[in-house]
């Protein structure tokens, strides 16, 4: 994959694809961000992987490092998803393979240079970031010269004329605590900035991350409880004592 030469934002469309598409305003539902971006992080960290099959992306939108929110998608949402954003002309199946794989299109798809790819990519995996945060969530995708440049190109998404699709990220106001502002992308909708101002959490999923996040408690405590299980029965045929019991 060639990356442009320049961390500079500009208003030329020489590093922009020119597609019919790229005019269009886009609006996706969470899974359908979810996915996208998962095809587009495993393009750039895991190339030896990618295209991927409906299971490995399946893996890829469930994990549970780097993700807000937390999920837990069925390959019959992703397929569901995959269907959507096909006729969108952001994902693609890939020929060649005996199992169906799938790739991203969306740097064309929406019409954004590689940077400002990155950066929306980079926003529907981890919710709401500032230029600080994203500028180091990037390294293994793409490395920017400093934070200058990653405001830059969120601000030349925010400004986004309407000709072209209208603005992909905007800029939330500081919440309580927070000494730095975080920007958001559009793809999935307008953002309750007053929400999110009061809230300091996502404001598109703030409720999705919670229960993300109590399904992964209830998970490790079953695994403990086995796992307790487990060492009840091997001391027991071992005739010694638990751990912690004298």
């Amino acid at each position: 994959m060639t990356f442009p030469t320049s961390d500079t934002p500009t208003s030329n469309t020489a590093n922009t694809p020119n597609t019919p598409d790229a005019t269009a305003a886009i609006m996706l539902s969470p899974i359908e961000a979810r996915v996208l971006a998962t095809l587009m992080e495993k393009a750039r960290t895991v190339p030896d992987s990618y295209p991927l099959s409906l299971n490995t992306l399946m893996l890829g939108c469930n994990q549970k490092s780097s993700r807000d929110p937390l999920m837990n998608l069925t390959e019959a949402e992703i397929a569901t998803a995959l269907d959507t954003l096909m006729p969108m002309k952001l994902v693609r199946e890939s020929s060649g393979s005996r199992v169906a794989r799938y790739e991203h299109n969306f740097q064309r798809g929406i019409g954004v240079p590689e940077q400002s790819a990155v950066l929306l990519g980079l926003l529907m995996l981890r919710g709401p970031q500032t230029a600080g945060e994203l500028r180091l969530n990037a390294e293994r995708w793409y490395r920017f010269a400093d934070i200058s440049s990653v405001e830059g190109f969120l601000e030349e998404l925010q400004d986004r004329s309407i000709e072209k699709g209208g603005p992909l990220t905007v800029k939330l106001p500081r919440g309580h605590g927070e000494r730095e502002q975080r920007w958001a992308h559009l793809l999935c909708g307008p953002i309750d900035l007053e929400a999110a101002a009061a809230g300091g959490t996502s404001p598109v999923a703030g409720s999705a991350s919670v229960a993300g996040l109590t399904e992964r408690v209830t998970h490790l405590e079953s695994e403990l409880a086995q796992l307790q299980e487990t060492v009840r029965t091997l001391c027991a045929e071992l005739g010694v004592s638990q751990p912690g019991q004298s």
